[in-house]
């Protein structure tokens, strides 16, 4: 099973208009996958939301696919081809600079459908330095990461 069964399942939720996840696994680490979902208007992340998501994953999916966190954003990256864009996410939340993961003329405006502006590409660099900060101040990922580099001193 792959991030498509698990964005079917996630966006069957009424409330979810769409999902990005990411898995971060370091060798001899338990993974760490956090869901980043867009809501409809009128709708809120809460605590009721979280254990229906993670009930319709584990009913669709597994119980191992059910995300460590679930954070609500904006928007989902995408390239001007639709795709999200879990690896370049997946890369900056492991601390690469978001020049080094991704090509901001191919990244999509979400409101125009088209190639980002330099506007847009401002927006586009808050967006993912927002999703970065969100999971950097909710302590999942730091705590994450100095594990899995306490692995790597050790050798594991």
């Amino acid at each position: 099973m792959g991030t498509s069964d698990l964005y079917r399942a996630v966006e069957e939720i009424p409330e979810i208009l769409d999902s990005l996840v990411v898995n971060l696994e370091y060798l001899g680490r338990e993974s760490y996958m956090p869901l980043f979902i867009v809501l409809r208007p009128e709708c809120e992340l809460t605590d009721e939301l979280k254990l229906k998501i993670t009930a319709r994953v584990r009913t669709a999916l597994s119980a191992r696919h059910v995300p460590s966190d679930i954070f609500q954003v904006e928007d989902v990256p995408r390239t001007l081809s639709g795709k999200k864009l879990e690896l370049p996410i997946k890369k900056l939340l492991l601390g690469q600079s978001l020049d080094r993961v991704v090509n901001l003329d191919a990244v999509k405006d979400q409101q125009k459908g088209a190639r980002l502006t330099d506007r847009s590409q401002r927006k586009a660099r808050g967006m993912m330095g927002s999703i970065q900060r969100r999971l950097t101040a909710s302590g999942s990922v730091n705590q994450w990461l100095k594990q899995a580099k306490d692995l790597s001193a050790r050798g594991c």
